[in-house]
């Protein structure tokens, strides 16, 4: 597969102040301000960051970083993009720079959202994750990237056929789930290493670009007792805990300050490389509020 991981993540966001107190104090990750004014950054890791924070209002999916392994890769990427007639821009040095990386391809998928393809991220490995908060644990990323992710997609067999085709990911239909007095909704997943998915689309219209941004942390604990300190806070809980049925993982959803969802849990299994698909969820994720676009039982 030419893409490795979901990388990275930028986001537009309309109030800094509640993002450092919900990153730090909520979720758990480290607040990195380098005096740029217009952004910040939140640490997972050893990366330089896995996410960055553009403050200019827009409350949304800003672009998608998708790692691949060298400069060979990225040139390989490059041929298939010419080959399937898909626009794109080379980064800059400027680009790659305020990135953190050391090369990078700009492109938008069917839909319209912002892709970044890149290789060599900066690694602070003289700087070690220090989290927000007390945590049990850490967060899993390694070789399964920051996490996964559903975003919009308003043509889900173009969405397809670009992820696979021209990105070179394997996807699938993992659910076929009957919306109550409505349609069976099949979301598609793509995956490009060992988590059971990176990217997802497929749930119908959605407000915005994303949907969710799934984080994993090693320790259930963790998972337990970010839901008190949600609950304590008041933070909306747009989902309940529960356990999915294809990567088992026990999480819950809750809505960050931007309005869309931060979906927090642990325990994965890796892929099974091999297709499946379920009718629900194992347990729980019972919805307590509209969650753009999941207007179902059995959260993604």
């Amino acid at each position: 597969m030419a893409i490795t991981e979901f990388g990275y993540l930028g986001v537009y966001i309309s109030d800094p102040k509640a993002w450092k107190e919900y990153a730090t104090e909520v979720v758990g990750m480290e607040w990195l301000d380098e005096g740029e004014g217009d952004r910040f950054y939140l640490r997972m890791d050893e990366w330089h960051h896995r996410i960055t924070l553009h403050a200019n209002g827009k409350d949304d999916l800003a672009y998608l970083g998708l790692r691949v392994a060298g400069p060979d890769e990225l040139d390989e990427v490059e041929k298939q993009l010419k080959r399937m007639e898909v626009p794109y821009r080379v980064g800059s040095e400027e680009d790659c720079a305020e990135r953190h990386v050391l090369g990078l391809l700009k492109l938008e998928d069917p839909a319209g959202n912002p892709l970044e393809i890149f290789h060599g991220p900066r690694i602070d490995a003289h700087k070690p994750f220090y989290p927000g908060r007390r945590m049990y644990g850490k967060f899993v990323t390694g070789t399964g990237g920051i996490g996964h992710t559903i975003i919009r997609a308003d043509n889900v067999d173009a969405s397809q056929q670009f992820y696979s085709r021209v990105l070179g990911m394997r996807g699938t239909v993992e659910y076929k789930l009957q919306i109550p007095n409505g349609p069976t909704i099949k979301p598609y997943f793509m995956h490009c290493n060992d988590r059971d998915h990176s990217i997802a689309f497929g749930l119908g219209p959605m407000e915005k670009r994303i949907n969710h941004l799934m984080v994993e942390v090693t320790e259930i604990d963790d998972v337990g007792m970010t839901y008190e300190i949600v609950k304590q806070r008041n933070v909306p809980i747009a989902i309940t805990l529960g356990k999915h049925s294809n990567d088992r993982m026990l999480s819950f959803y809750m809505r960050n300050p931007s309005g869309w969802l931060i979906e927090y849990g642990a325990g994965a299994r890796p892929s099974t490389h091999q297709t499946e698909y379920y009718t629900k969820d194992m347990w729980g994720h019972e919805f307590i509020e509209p969650a753009m676009g999941m207007a179902h039982r059995g959260a993604l």
